[in-house]
């Protein structure tokens, strides 16, 4: 194992929830509904342009070009504003562990979120230096479940996808580590994310050599 590529939303700290916070806001805002929970599970893990898809297709609503850039740069700003008292605090349990001892095993790491504020929230966690490379969403040809932003992430870092594991808490991005080549490690429900190569309940259960044993027995 010489790389590793962290999704960030529920795998490095839980982001997700202001993510679908957000989009609560700015529908009610703008089109006076609800959002039902199901469907937050629908925007995890893929980028803001196709969330905000999602949820207009599950409105029923078309908008304009121009419109649509406005909604999700107005979604993007309630975003920031939530995030802005984050810090290494809110990193998730087991996390900080499992990063220390990837870097005593000379493991490098790279980012590969569909978030574009990835750089941003590894800030605000202290973890910008840990980092050794952040995989930019903006120049990928397609988000999740396509295979681009962990190709772009194990690129960045100088290794082929199947030197790599891939750390993923979404369905989408459980199908794009594996047609990335990479060896894919789920957090989650086997209900969910039973295409996962290795599957722990939370991050907690992230374990160093339980991971490479399983990344050598592939």
């Amino acid at each position: 194992m010489k790389g590793a590529l962290f999704d960030l939303d529920g795998v490095i700290a839980d982001t997700a929830v202001y993510h679908f916070r957000a989009w609560r806001k700015l529908v009610k805002d703008h089109f006076d509904r609800e959002l039902p929970d199901k469907l937050e599970e629908k925007t995890k893990g893929v980028s803001r342009a196709d969330s905000l898809k999602v949820i207009l297709d599950y409105l029923g609503v078309t908008v304009p070009q121009e419109q649509f850039d406005a909604l999700a740069a107005e979604k993007n700003e309630a975003y920031r504003a939530l995030l802005a008292g984050l810090t290494s605090a809110d990193i998730l349990p087991g996390i900080p562990e499992l990063i220390a001892q990837m870097k005593r095993h000379d493991v490098r790491l790279s980012l590969a979120s569909a978030s574009m504020n990835g750089p941003f929230i590894l800030e605000k966690l202290g973890l910008s230096d840990t980092f050794d490379a952040i995989a930019d969403p903006s120049k990928v040809a397609a988000g999740k479940p396509a295979p681009d932003i962990f190709l772009e992430a194990a690129s960045e870092i100088g290794f082929d996808p199947g030197d790599c594991v891939g750390l993923e808490d979404s369905v989408a991005g459980i199908t794009a580590i594996n047609a990335a080549g990479a060896f894919s490690v789920g957090v989650g429900s086997p209900s969910e994310l039973g295409h996962a190569k290795l599957l722990v309940p939370d991050t907690s259960a992230l374990q160093y050599d339980a991971i490479e044993t399983a990344f050598e027995r592939r």
